[in-house]
């Protein structure tokens, strides 16, 4: 219950920054609208009985029209919003991916774009604050693994 004592629909999504290494740096693939014009993480709903990674990965691979692998978890958002006057609290699972194929071109009808941006550029376009949190979480965990050993060492 809300503290307004109404009923809240509490909602689970999975998705996930997806990554390159490019010689001149990290790209990360973000999908937007035109407009208003406003990028994002992919993510979605889980189908009937599919896991949280199932459902982060097929929902990236849909959404960005690239093949990927996921890498490790990042963290958790949960953040309140409102359809036709009922209240939602969602809570996202994001996962590090790294894209092992595909083009952006492939992406699915949700969006009407998938693009890949240096990462300094997809963190400012990114229209969320807690997206843009999830990125430089991931960014941390790949510039460890470029320090280290492999990434894999670096998720934990």
């Amino acid at each position: 219950m809300s503290r307004r004592g109404g009923r809240v629909v509490h909602d689970f999504s999975a998705g996930g920054v997806v990554y390159r290494r490019r010689p001149d740096g990290i790209e990360i693939a973000l999908v937007g609208q035109r407009s208003p014009e406003r990028w994002q993480l992919p993510k979605g709903t889980p189908n009937h009985l599919e896991s949280r990674e199932q459902a982060a990965t097929r929902e990236a691979q849909e959404e960005t029209g690239l093949f990927v692998r996921l890498v490790c978890p990042l963290d958790f958002i949960q953040y309140w919003f409102a359809i036709n006057g009922q209240r939602h609290f969602k809570t996202v699972a994001f996962y590090l991916m790294e894209a092992i194929g595909g083009d952006t071109s492939l992406h699915d009808g949700e969006y009407d774009e998938a693009a890949w941006f240096p990462l300094s550029e997809a963190l400012g376009r990114l229209a969320f604050a807690n997206e843009v949190e999830i990125v430089l979480m991931a960014a941390r965990q790949l510039n460890a693994a470029l320090a280290d050993s492999g990434l894999a060492d670096s998720c934990s």
